[in-house]
């Protein structure tokens, strides 16, 4: 038989405690029909009321104590620690999350083969949730979406089970509120199997303890923060991708201008020309910094590099090490244009039509060496990632190859 150890952590609950331990414990023999044993764990995080005198007064309950408050995260760190359980479950202590439907979760998990199943307050079933909160877990989950391309619908959702094997894999977590969606982005980039299962969602009893403005705010920069750990190369490449299409953009629109006879630019046409300029260069460098970031994370976990935008190579030689080419192109291109303008202006050409050249021969010349500098930087890289495999054919005497650790194509995927 194996054990799901539910875990609660609790901070001044002295009110829904009681009937929110009840209720787990009520699940037990559902669970034991499942072949599941059930311990229940109470954290109280430092509680300056009755919270742990009415959980050490509850049989089969099993009290850990924080002398001081130290956190949601802390909190269920601290039972994730304690719990026996090959299986480890929680859930809040103010009576928001639905137990019973432990079993449920239990059921879903086994049957496919799941690391971790997440109790989805926002797959349709009903709930109570404030209007501000589902929109702001609804952010959250396009936002984990987003950054793991994997879809979810309750990242933050505080009532799940995993199995307790993947703990090394998934920490560190947060000690806050926002142990949920880490947990959540940490667990899809690890490639663990993840899924939901759709359950209801009560108003809580008492006053809610979580700020929708400053944890708001602290979810979504974990959620960035953890993805960029992993795959910086789809954030970041993400955002040089939109800078440049926006250059792009602004540029087609120049060359209709002067295509129609219109030389002379309005002041927010200046302002779109200086602004595409800038992204222009600067979404290069961004490109081309996640890539390099992406050569720094798989030397730290020592894995390979991740391909394409939805895990296939995008080309058949991976961008990256096409940056030296693309780097002395562009590169000569910029000084050639420049020259050639400057001829032509020698020449009576007016500046009306040759300031656009000039301008695209500085950003070619800027673009140029940054990918030509980012390209020795990305050779580098990959001479590192690939030395243990070659002092190893050394010391062997021979050749060993491993294809998976060579440098592949630029992400932007977990």
């Amino acid at each position: 038989m194996s054990t799901l150890s539910v875990v609660i952590p609790a901070y001044n609950e002295e009110d829904s405690i009681q009937p929110v331990m009840r209720r787990v414990l009520a699940v037990g023999p559902e669970l034991a029909r499942m072949g599941i044993a059930l311990e229940l764990i109470v954290v109280d995080d430092g509680s300056a009321d009755r919270t742990a005198e009415l959980v050490a007064a509850e049989p089969g309950v099993r009290l850990l104590r924080h002398k001081y408050n130290s956190g949601y995260g802390a909190a269920l760190k601290t039972g994730f620690a304690a719990a026996s359980g090959e299986w480890i479950g929680f859930l809040d202590a103010d009576g928001t999350y639905p137990p019973e439907h432990f079993p449920a979760l239990c059921r879903a998990g086994l049957e496919q083969g799941a690391d971790i199943v997440i109790g989805s307050r926002m797959a349709g079933a009903e709930s109570q949730m404030p209007k501000v909160r589902w929109l702001g877990n609804l952010i959250f989950a396009n936002l984990v979406s987003l950054v793991s391309a994997q879809r979810i619908t309750d990242s933050a959702s505080g009532m799940r089970i995993f199995k307790k094997t993947i703990l090394e894999r998934i920490y560190p977590l947060p000690d806050g509120l926002n142990l949920t969606p880490v947990m959540s982005t940490r667990a899809l980039h690890e490639g663990l199997k993840m899924i939901e299962v759709s359950i209801p969602y009560s108003e809580r009893a008492g006053r809610s303890k979580l700020s929708v403005v400053r944890d708001g705010m602290r979810f979504a920069q974990s959620i960035v923060w953890t993805a960029l750990t992993y795959n910086p190369a789809r954030q970041l490449g993400m955002i040089g991708l939109a800078m440049l299409a926006f250059t792009v953009a602004v540029g087609v629109w120049i060359v209709v201008q002067r295509a129609q006879g219109i030389v002379d630019l309005s002041p927010l046409g200046v302002f779109l020309l200086f602004t595409a300029a800038v992204l222009g260069v600067a979404g290069v460098s961004i490109f081309a910094l996640g890539t390099m970031f992406n050569y720094l994370v798989s030397l730290f976990y020592q894995r390979p590099i991740r391909q394409g935008f939805f895990g296939q190579p995008l080309f058949r030689v991976p961008l990256e090490q096409q940056f030296g080419w693309m780097g002395l192109v562009l590169g000569a291109a910029g000084p050639l244009i420049a020259v050639v303008t400057l001829i032509l202006g020698s020449n009576g050409w007016p500046m009306t039509r040759l300031w656009f050249w000039l301008l695209l021969a500085a950003m070619s010349t800027l673009v140029g060496l940054q990918l030509t500098i980012s390209w020795f930087i990305v050779r580098a890289l990959a001479e590192l990632s690939q030395r243990e495999l070659r002092v190893a054919g050394d010391m062997a005497g021979r050749e060993i190859t491993n294809p998976a650790s060579e440098p592949s194509a630029l992400n932007l995927q977990s």
